[in-house]
């Protein structure tokens, strides 16, 4: 059976002008996913992963080319639409984990199911799962600065699955761990992309990268082999 494409970009490039400096920080780039790949994005500082991170997430837009998010085109919605899709088709997991301070792992999954207008009680029941599955039922209750780089990390990755996303974007999610959490981190991501889930993880770390299936390598905003 062929696999089911997720996202695909047709020509897509993203250019700024900074001062007098035409910067080129994503160039002409054709690339396809499909649903459960697990792709590393890589390349030195400045070659545009980032930037293609949030193009393929609908944080920004392309100045030219196509985005397709499972057949719809990105490119072409409305920012309500793109907030919208936001919030049912993607899960992010950033590199600072970017947990609220004041609320409790619990309340931290639960958080992004309250914009898609989940009830309480099923808020809590899916958080208390997602939160199981990681190996974190006994830090239900606990502050993020309770917990360790590794466990805040995991309660990013909770938070991220909780409206049940297609994919998930990682943006140098192990970089601030140890090697050895890095590695739980990157399994994590393994084992949710053999589920179905499609993983595209931002990441400078060869030995992260060697966990996807997928590997581009971008230059100067390019794909290069």
């Amino acid at each position: 059976m062929k696999p089911k494409e997720i996202i695909k970009l047709k020509q897509v490039s993203k250019h700024y002008k900074l001062g007098n400096e035409f910067i080129k920080a994503v160039d002409n780039v054709d690339i396809t996913i499909n649903q459960g790949d697990f792709v590393a994005v890589v390349g030195p500082s400045g070659s545009g992963k980032s930037t293609m991170m949030n193009l393929i997430g609908a944080l920004d837009l392309a100045t030219k080319g196509d985005i397709f998010l499972d057949t719809i085109n990105i490119e072409k919605l409305t920012e309500s639409e793109l907030a919208s899709l936001r919030g049912k088709k993607i899960g992010f997991v950033f590199q600072t984990f970017n947990l609220i301070p004041t609320l409790t792992a619990l309340e931290n999954v639960m958080m992004p199911m309250i914009f898609q207008g989940v009830p309480a009680e099923i808020r809590e029941q899916r958080a208390r799962k997602l939160l199981d599955k990681i190996g974190l039922s006994q830090r239900l209750h606990h502050l993020p600065n309770e917990l360790s780089g590794g466990e805040r990390q995991r309660v990013a990755i909770a938070r991220a699955l909780a409206n049940n996303p297609d994919v998930i974007l990682a943006d140098e999610p192990t970089g601030n761990l140890d090697s050895k959490r890095g590695k739980e981190i990157a399994e994590m991501f393994l084992a949710l992309s053999k589920e179905g889930k499609t993983i595209i993880l931002v990441t400078h770390d060869p030995e992260i990268a060697k966990y996807a299936n997928k590997i581009y390598k971008l230059k100067d905003g390019r794909i290069v082999k």
